[in-house]
């Protein structure tokens, strides 16, 4: 992959984690956005998400659905610490 549609993946990935960043702060977390690689996202989920028991599902069901839907290229998001 190129290293401007690299770019562009990152930016849209920060695009859709901007409309998801107030359900996850109601709840008193957060997430950031780590890194984009070869179609892989890396987040770190913090504050309440960071030690919630329900970050994976967080995680996979809402995070990762929503950026498999938006953007094109995502193969996988993975929680880093």
């Amino acid at each position: 992959m190129s290293e401007n549609a690299q770019g562009t993946m990152y930016d849209e990935v920060l695009d859709v984690l901007d409309k998801l960043r107030p359900f996850l702060q109601r709840d008193g977390g957060d997430v950031e956005l780590v890194d984009v690689e070869d179609g892989i996202v890396k987040l770190r989920l913090m504050g309440a998400c960071g030690s919630c028991p329900s970050s994976t599902i967080t995680l996979k069901a809402g995070i990762e659905r929503a950026l498999l839907e938006e953007v094109d290229g995502i193969q996988d998001v993975i929680q880093v610490f």
